[in-house]
């Protein structure tokens, strides 16, 4: 594992649970970059420690990208040799204008990128409902309180707040475009708005608002770190309702009929699907569904590049 933050660390722990309900035998190296005392509970799952990549192995099985965003390329580069599969965390890089055509990639190795949205169970549900609604329009919105979202981590120092490691909303929440075009396909244009205009302290973006146009419908996208009251939702307006898909109730409403579906679910049981799905992918028995070259392609339109 490259890098043992938050995300690096939910990682770890619920590999061994899905390798464990598999019958598998994981032994954990890890990469950090400071020797800072690592989470409780961590230190009892992880075999070594390393500071260097010259001191990791070359027979690793998976690699787990787990560090900031602006580092992920040159981990990426660094690891090739050194492994047969990568896990990435998303968003995939910084930027969409590396060279990844020129990297070594390893014939019959999986590259995959992380998308635990996909996996959310409202996403689920609203996925095989578009394959049988014409949805005239859709409002998405992501909107949360940044110093809130990492229990005990001055968020100043987060890769969230800092424009040269990675962060700002464009990257940072890039779930929302990644599950948008998982239901609806790739837009003919995108149109971008973004900056910074809260009271936080930080370098990165903390407002985006994004338009993109379909064949059939228009789709808005409003992404946030300032909301004082968590939101997580995406409205279809259909031509008898309209359908709201709450991702922090994880329920289905739908606003005239006054239907409302509850699909309840832990976080760690969606990624925990996400990592198995990851191994069945090695294993042959699913496709890769979210390599290199897609989530590149989902950084492009959040950066507003498409």
């Amino acid at each position: 594992m490259v890098g043992l933050g938050s995300i690096g660390t939910r990682h770890l722990k619920n590999l061994f649970s899905v390798a464990e309900e598999r019958g598998l035998s994981v032994e954990i190296d890890v990469l950090r970059s400071s020797e800072r005392p690592l989470p409780h509970g961590v230190e009892e799952l992880i075999s070594s420690v390393f500071y260097s990549y010259d001191d990791l192995s070359n027979d690793y099985d998976i690699a787990f990208i787990t560090n900031p965003t602006a580092f992920h390329f040159d981990s990426v580069t660094q690891m090739l040799s050194k492994t047969r599969h990568i896990f990435i965390e998303k968003p995939v890089f910084d930027r969409a204008d590396y060279d990844i055509e020129s990297l070594p990639w390893n014939e019959g190795g999986i590259y995959y990128v992380a998308c635990p949205l996909r996996y959310h169970s409202v996403i689920k549900y609203l996925k095989e409902f578009v394959q049988k609604q014409q949805v005239y329009s859709v409002r998405c919105i992501c909107s949360s309180y940044l110093p809130d979202w990492r229990t005990g981590v001055d968020y100043r120092e987060s890769y969230s707040a800092n424009v040269e490691l990675g962060g700002g909303v464009r990257r940072d929440i890039i779930h929302e475009w990644d599950y948008l075009l998982h239901l609806f396909g790739m837009p003919s244009e995108v149109c971008c708005e973004y900056g910074k205009f809260s009271h936080l302290d930080i370098t990165s973006e903390d407002s985006a608002v994004y338009v993109a146009k379909y064949s059939d419908k228009l789709v808005s996208l409003h992404l946030d770190y300032f909301g004082c009251h968590s939101r997580r939702e995406i409205e279809l307006f259909i031509a008898d309702d309209v359908v709201v898909g709450d991702l922090v109730g994880n329920q289905v409403r739908f606003l005239k009929s006054g239907e409302v579906i509850s699909l309840p679910q832990e976080r760690d049981v969606m990624q925990q699907e996400e990592l198995g799905c990851f191994l069945d992918m090695i294993e042959g028995k699913v496709e890769n569904w979210n390599d290199i070259t897609s989530a590149v392609r989902t950084l492009r339109i959040a950066l507003g590049d498409s």
